[in-house]
């Protein structure tokens, strides 16, 4: 394993604390899916409570995340 690969294992190991909040891309990994498919979550107003980071960054808690995945579960 690469130190490149160790930094985003402990990074996404870091999100697991419930009131950490993940980047926009950080919650695109997590739930495994794109760019382009997060986005259109986001926009169509499908996805999880979003945190304001400062003016121009917006993010997810990890917690905010939790209760969207259950929301989504069948």
């Amino acid at each position: 394993m690469t130190l490149r690969e160790q930094e985003r294992r402990s990074e996404r190991d870091r999100a697991l604390d419930d009131h950490r909040v993940m980047t926009i891309k950080q919650w695109f990994e997590v739930n495994g899916f794109s760019e382009k498919t997060g986005r259109r979550l986001l926009k169509a107003g499908k996805g999880p409570v979003i945190t304001q980071i400062s003016d121009r960054r917006i993010g997810v808690t990890v917690a905010s995340n939790a209760k969207w995945q259950a929301s989504r579960a069948r």
